[in-house]
């Protein structure tokens, strides 16, 4: 394979003339630049892209860190970073981790080797510690709160938001009320978790482990949460869900069952999703789209690290 040496040796010029040629410089003569052009064609040279990606300190590549690329919530996110990365003339590099350690690991270490500029983690799975081991090879920008650190994020009070559910469905005579989380374990999901204790204790309302559904994703998941729900001789009256693709399962499986919604059982979801807006799904609007879009400019905002949180707003519909 030709290199930049053989096109100044065929082009009779120097390293540097060919060097300002492939870099667009204003101060190359046309006879010159003429025949290092001709000399490139000749020999079919191509610049080696990791070569001046190395020489400038910057690949305009952003990593994007999510454990499902499939799902509705990661794919508003997605679109918001990408939306962003074309107006910034930047390209991405996802990673799919479906929450595995080692799949988050090979984006922090591409981001420690210079592959990549920055690295955007819609969500983590990896201890906060780990992360941290990482800050010095380049921007780390993260989906959770991170007030106090040198750490950029936009993020959801997912605490807030929650217990502002809860009262919610307690403002309208709910009072067995239950919860669907993805993750059971995870920064958010301890925070939600927080939420529905204090609610719990706030209004001197039992806890029942029954009311409790984790690894809840997908409108599938909808059809085992209510499964559940069906042989309980006590069942939940409302459920709050924090996805509202799993609150449409719900939703489907309780019309396919002729179980009224919300007289025999209310649905509060969350993201306020396309499909909530089709199935008049009552639910709690996030805006992801234009989280993802803050996502990727503190990306790339040099020697600058900044929080900023993301009000969410109720959206009343038919499911409570």
């Amino acid at each position: 394979m030709a290199n930049i040496k053989d096109v100044a040796q065929m082009a009779g010029v120097s390293v540097a003339t060919v060097s300002r040629v492939l870099n667009h410089h204003p101060y190359v003569s046309e006879d010159k630049k003429a025949a290092v052009l001709r000399a490139m064609e000749q020999v079919n040279y191509n610049r080696n892209i990791n070569a001046v990606h190395l020489s400038k300190g910057q690949t305009n590549l952003i990593g994007v860190v999510v454990p499902f690329s499939n799902h509705p919530y990661f794919g508003l996110l997605i679109e918001g970073i990408a939306n962003e990365a074309l107006r910034q003339n930047y390209k991405l590099v996802l990673f799919q981790t479906n929450y595995e350690t080692d799949r988050e690991l090979e984006a922090l270490a591409m981001l420690k080797d210079k592959q990549i500029d920055a690295l955007v983690i819609c969500s983590r799975i990896s201890p906060w510690h780990l992360i941290e081991e990482y800050l010095s090879y380049g921007p780390i920008v993260v989906c959770e709160n991170t007030r106090g650190t040198n750490v950029s994020s936009t993020f959801v009070d997912h605490y807030g938001s929650f217990f502002q559910a809860l009262e919610y469905l307690h403002s309208k005579g709910y009072r067995k009320i239950g919860y669907c989380l993805g993750r059971e374990m995870g920064a958010n999901s301890d925070l939600r978790r927080t939420a529905y204790q204090d609610f719990l204790q706030k209004y001197k309302l039992a806890f029942n482990p029954n009311f409790v559904f984790y690894n809840c994703f997908n409108f599938e998941d909808g059809e085992h949460v209510l499964n559940r729900i069906t042989e309980m001789e006590s069942p939940p009256a409302a459920l709050l869900i924090s996805s509202d693709q799993v609150a449409a399962g719900i939703l489907t499986c309780c019309k396919d069952r002729g179980m009224a919604v919300p007289k025999q059982l209310a649905l509060l979801g969350f993201d306020n999703q396309p499909i909530a807006k089709i199935m008049n799904i009552t639910t709690l609007e996030i805006p992801l789209v234009e989280i993802g879009r803050k996502l990727f400019a503190q990306a790339i905002e040099e020697g600058i690290s900044s929080q900023e949180e993301i009000a969410v707003k109720l959206i009343e519909r038919q499911t409570v």
